[in-house]
């Protein structure tokens, strides 16, 4: 019997593939949420009738937020908050607005607590900024921005015509608006399911913290300090937990119906 040839080696296992992440959770997107705690420093807000200070309040309901925005992914986007104030300190309004510009913040949420003359006004109202507000703030920002370039949303604003400059701010206001309001209503809903509201629907005001034209802004009243009764829900942890609870729960529910535009900010 002839000998039989030797059988060939097996061939040699396919290299496995490297596992990678489905799309939606690979990023290079970081999402900003600027947070703007009322007040500060020298000036301490509303005074509760317990001598609790708005400052002190709408500061740790800030920081409890801010914990959980940057715990907080959106389609695989990681979030991450923005403190205008992380202490006990002044910031005037107009900084505020532009420390979240410069940062490029997505959102900016300005936590307050109201008051009122009577102590029985109650419950949390949130706040958009009003179009005419936006036309005076807009007459203001351009006198000071006119020889300067600037962005707004993206568009270049060092043209020489002021009436093109004015158009184009317009536009991005009556946008921001439109966004804000948007935002607006998640939020009202998220908070109406943990505490009283004062107003079911989204309020306009000329809030000069909610000027910015290129980013959706509101201003939250998370209750009326002036009310002994919601004083003392304001200073207590689980209401704060609560009210910071619906804040997030409002920003994604915002982001999943509006997602962030690409842009190249790298994580």
């Amino acid at each position: 019997m002839r000998p039989q040839p030797p059988a060939p080696p097996p061939p040699a296992p396919a290299p496995r593939a490297t596992a990678r992440a489905p799309a939606a959770e690979r990023t290079d997107r970081l999402i900003i949420v600027a947070l703007d705690p009322g007040h500060g420093g020298e000036d301490p807000g509303a005074i509760g009738p317990g001598g609790t200070y708005e400052k002190d309040v709408v500061l740790q309901v800030a920081l409890k937020l801010r914990d959980r925005i940057n715990n907080t992914t959106v389609g695989g986007n990681p979030m991450r908050a923005f403190m205008t104030r992380d202490g006990d300190f002044f910031v005037p309004l107009a900084t505020r607005v532009e420390k979240a510009r410069r940062v490029g913040a997505d959102l900016f949420i300005s936590i307050h607590a109201d008051a009122f003359m009577r102590p029985e006004a109650r419950g949390a109202s949130v706040y958009a900024l009003s179009e005419r507000g936006a036309s005076s703030a807009a007459a203001r920002w351009l006198a000071s921005k006119e020889n300067d370039a600037d962005r707004i949303g993206g568009v270049n604003l060092g043209v020489k015509d002021s009436l093109v400059q004015r158009a184009l701010l317009d536009m991005s206001t009556t946008a921001q608006i439109k966004d804000s309001l948007t935002l607006g209503s998640a939020i009202v809903r998220e908070i109406g399911g943990v505490g009283r509201l004062h107003k079911r629907n989204v309020e306009r005001a000329n809030f000069a913290v909610l000027r910015a034209p290129d980013i959706p802004s509101v201003l939250v009243e998370t209750a009326f300090i002036s009310n002994p009764e919601e004083e003392r829900k304001l200073r207590s942890e689980a209401y704060q937990n609560d009210l910071a609870n619906a804040l997030i729960n409002g920003i994604q529910k915002y982001f999943a119906a509006n997602p962030p535009l690409a842009r190249n900010r790298q994580v």
